[in-house]
């Protein structure tokens, strides 16, 4: 029989036996363990806290040299694919510091699955879509927010103790660096755990055969205990939320408003509708640029965002940060070595920004942000202006 039995939890359901083992995702002691307790229990099904787009990373690698960073930048993924790479590099670095490989366990789960013939089965949601449902949740500044913490965390140099380690066993990747954000905002508990939590839940519930491991980030086990006593609805879990029609009002009315108000100005008043004018562009536009360098984006690059942004940030549909990375990604195009070595690029501050594709990103997002800051202070002095000239 498997040691330390605390990390491992047996459940009877119907005819099914569940047997949840409760991982750290950098700890050589939870890939033992799961080799251990899969070859001595034998079950029909293995099911592991992955989903295809991290399966297919662990068996064929990441082929970052495949990607197209033009498709990404006009998907509108840049920002979500950074702070997926800003997560992973946390965790390697981890990782790193104790020689291990992250998400061991989860490979050792799928390597002992297929020595003893189980059927394994892929639990966990898309990543993209746990992504997307967080970022939908918490507005403008909580991205801006969300953004900072992370990257904060990831650049930190500061090491993991052992003490420190045998906490992390309760929390996988993004509850670890979220936990303090969650206190926040609280409503990213649901997309982050609870949803996850349902999603597993069932996926295990309808694993094939009598006997079933789960291999699980500890975090998620008290959830599974309870939810995996109920019937959960897969396709509700993975839906896309939709945009409220609050947030399309908004997004197109301010802009009309902003419009609207330089034009009756310059028609009452020639003069204040150009200063009007003038503030808007150079407000939105230099704050995208200012973005943009930060990002040390190429003087092109800096160029069409102060260019762009007084026009992209009237329409809703537009972004500064798609322009600026398209230029970017076209007068500095990432080689298939900038792509490979992400993975060790990502580790450090200097090599996040001298990376093509990842400096690529953040420009993206940094003129973003820059056009969006610049739009408030924009607008404020747009109404400032209108309302001493009427």
């Amino acid at each position: 029989m498997p040691g330390n039995q605390e990390n491992i939890t047996r459940i009877h359901l119907d005819d099914k036996e569940f047997i949840l083992i409760a991982t750290a995702h950098v700890s050589r002691q939870s890939a033992e363990q799961v080799k251990e307790v899969i070859e001595s229990e034998r079950p029909d099904s293995v099911c592991v806290e992955l989903d295809e787009q991290r399966y297919q990373n662990i068996k064929e690698g990441s082929k970052w040299q495949e990607t197209d960073i033009f498709k990404i930048i006009k998907a509108k993924k840049a920002t979500l694919l950074l702070v997926n790479l800003l997560l992973s590099s946390f965790q390697k670095r981890i990782a790193k510091q104790f020689g291990i490989n992250p998400g061991q366990e989860m490979i050792q789960g799928i390597k002992s699955a297929e020595e003893i013939g189980a059927t394994l089965v892929l639990a966990d949601r898309n990543i993209q879509i746990t992504f997307s449902r967080i970022w939908n949740n918490v507005g403008f500044w909580g991205k801006f927010k969300l953004l900072m913490e992370i990257i904060l965390s990831i650049f930190s140099d500061e090491t993991i103790t052992e003490e420190e380690m045998e906490k992390l066993k309760s929390q996988d990747m993004l509850d670890s660096i979220l936990a303090d954000f969650t206190k926040s905002f609280p409503r990213l508990k649901v997309p982050l755990v609870d949803e996850r939590d349902q999603y597993l839940a069932q996926k295990i519930r309808e694993a094939p055969g009598q006997k079933i491991v789960a291999v699980l980030g500890a975090a998620h086990v008290p959830g599974i205990k309870e939810e995996i006593k109920r019937e959960h609805d897969l396709t509700a879990l993975t839906q896309l939320p939709p945009k409220s029609n609050i947030g399309k009002i908004i997004g197109w009315s301010l802009p009309a408003l902003i419009i609207a108000i330089i034009l009756y100005t310059f028609i009452a008043n020639p003069s204040a509708g150009t200063d009007q004018t003038l503030s808007w562009i150079l407000w939105t536009g230099s704050f995208a640029a200012i973005g943009t360098a930060l990002a040390f984006g190429h003087p092109l690059s800096i160029l069409t965002a102060f260019l762009v942004a007084p026009i992209t940030t009237l329409h809703p549909l537009l972004a500064a940060g798609w322009f600026a990375g398209l230029t970017q990604a076209y007068v500095s195009r990432p080689s298939v070595r900038d792509f490979e070595n992400i993975t060790e690029d990502i580790f450090s501050f200097k090599g996040f920004w001298n990376n093509k594709v990842t400096r690529i990103l953040l420009i993206v997002t940094m003129a973003n942000v820059g056009g969006s800051i610049g739009t408030l202070i924009g607008g404020f002095d747009v109404v400032r202006r209108f309302l001493e000239n009427i």
